[in-house]
């Protein structure tokens, strides 16, 4: 099993192959730097695997889009395998997360890239009918949540202390660009090739992320032993009583879903909001815009500029100015406003940073991939249900009246949350707790040791509902 390392420690363990050996730990208050980060041969595989990736969905998702209505002239099918992909996450997308325990990470990710290659390239096929093709299309879906899950159980285990926080700021920035640019790319290859030949290049990037992960990234032993296996469902099971189970994994779940719930609204509604602000799709793709461009400073200046202590202080204050900021909006605001209200929550919506940091800190081994995609598909099914009721209401009452009273409500959840924040002292415990549960050697013995120490972990988090009312309360971050 993975050495899991203090939050603050970066050096501690022997370089992968090809790592250049770092020659001093970055200090307690101070963020790792971009070149710390990429100095890891096995994080700059997975990261290039994962550009090409998700350059190549979003080619993909505008390809069979423009396909199915070339074949149909029908809107509805059109959005149908638009939205198909987002299907595997809501409906199971923490069970099929499971999987990715019972394999090495390296496995998974390869074994699916390969599997979605092979599939997607069958969609290009000219007459595929269109049944078989929305079919082939959900089982590529289908492997989503193992592949993604897997990547976010790996992550940590290849990048020590700050420079995971780092790390995945830099791959939420990558990932809005590639959306923009997969998006925008996709769009004019289809127009000045063929949707077909769109999704080729889908997946040819699946060929290739999976040879930078065969290349770059090292064999390491599943998280999860044979003998420790059971049925799927019940593994999913422990996985939510791990998450939810623990106090510090539970207020970080319930912050970062009250955020998700909030923000996705004014994109949701964009395209509505944008006509009553006077029309025109380029108002809705700036006040689209705006929120992407806050958060993509905002994982910046918290994710790379700000010193780790200090993120953690400002967990409470961002996760509060998203809601308390789009409030704004029930007044009817003129359209500059609008986009600079969007922009703050945006910005402030890069809390996600250190909360993802501390949730690895205080997350056990064993549970890493059914943890990233119970969360995962938590924010999935938030973001349907929040666009979907938010929508419904929208047509009854005007939306900006619909964004400012539904974060209204965002912001009584959020406090709610905040409010039984626990504190730092109960924060240090978990993460040493944690940490020696996770301190094991790589050997054919560790994942025995590391279930045991594991389990140990989970008693001890049952035993502390009944702790004093001190160790409770909130912390003064």
């Amino acid at each position: 099993m993975s050495k899991k390392p203090h939050p603050v420690e970066a050096a501690g363990d022997p370089p992968s192959d090809g790592e250049e050996p770092a020659t001093e730990q970055p200090v307690p208050d101070r963020p790792a730097t971009y070149r710390e980060v990429f100095s890891v041969k096995e994080y700059r595989a997975v990261f290039a695997a994962s550009a090409l990736s998700w350059i190549g969905d979003y080619f993909a998702k505008v390809a069979i889009a423009v396909l199915i209505f070339q074949d149909t002239q029908k809107v509805s099918l059109s959005a149908a395998g638009f939205a198909i992909s987002y299907l595997p996450w809501i409906l199971g997308g923490p069970v099929l997360a499971a999987l990715a325990e019972r394999y090495s990470y390296r496995k998974v990710m390869i074994t699916c890239d390969v599997l979605r290659m092979c599939l997607v390239a069958t969609l290009a096929i000219p007459g595929v009918p269109l049944p078989v093709l929305l079919g082939l299309l959900l089982l590529a879906s289908l492997l989503a949540p193992p592949a993604q899950s897997a990547r976010s159980a790996l992550i940590p285990l290849i990048l020590k202390g700050d420079r995971y926080v780092v790390g995945i700021s830099i791959q939420a920035t990558v990932a809005q660009a590639a959306q923009v640019a997969g998006y925008a790319a996709g769009g004019a290859f289809s127009a000045l090739v063929t949707p077909r030949a769109a999704l080729l290049v889908d997946a040819l990037t699946f060929g290739l992320s999976a040879v930078l992960i065969a290349v770059g990234v090292r064999s390491r032993p599943s998280a999860m032993k044979p003998e420790h296996r059971s049925h799927l469902l019940r593994e999913t099971g422990e996985g939510f009583r791990v998450v939810f189970g623990d106090p510090v994994m539970r207020s970080i779940a319930f912050v970062v879903f009250a955020a998700v719930a909030v923000v996705i609204v004014p994109q949701g509604l964009a395209a509505a909001w944008a006509n009553d602000l006077g029309g025109g799709a380029w108002r809705a793709g700036l006040l689209m815009a705006s929120i992407s461009l806050g958060y993509l400073i905002g994982t910046v200046v918290i994710g790379r500029m700000t010193p780790p202590r200090l993120r953690l202080r400002l967990i409470r204050p961002l996760a509060v100015i998203t809601p308390t900021v789009l409030i704004v909006a029930v007044f009817q605001p003129p359209f500059p406003v609008v986009i600079a209200i969007c922009a703050v929550a945006g910005f402030a919506n890069s809390v996600i940073m250190p909360l993802n940091g501390l949730f690895v800190q205080v997350l056990p081994n064993a549970y890493r991939a059914r943890a990233f995609g119970i969360m995962q598909g938590g924010m999935q099914t938030l973001f349907a249900v929040a666009v979907l009721t938010s929508g419904v209401i929208a047509d009854r009452v005007s939306v900006p009246v619909v964004v400012g009273a539904w974060s209204a409500a965002g912001l009584l959840l959020t406090l709610l949350a905040i409010s039984s924040w626990p504190s730092q002292r109960v924060i240090d415990d978990e993460i040493a707790k944690v940490k020696a549960s996770n301190a094991e050697p790589e050997d054919d013995g560790a994942p025995e040791a590391a279930q045991g120490a594991t389990n140990a972990h989970r008693q001890s988090t049952a035993a502390r509902s009944g702790q004093s009312s001190d160790d409770s309360a909130p912390a003064r971050l």
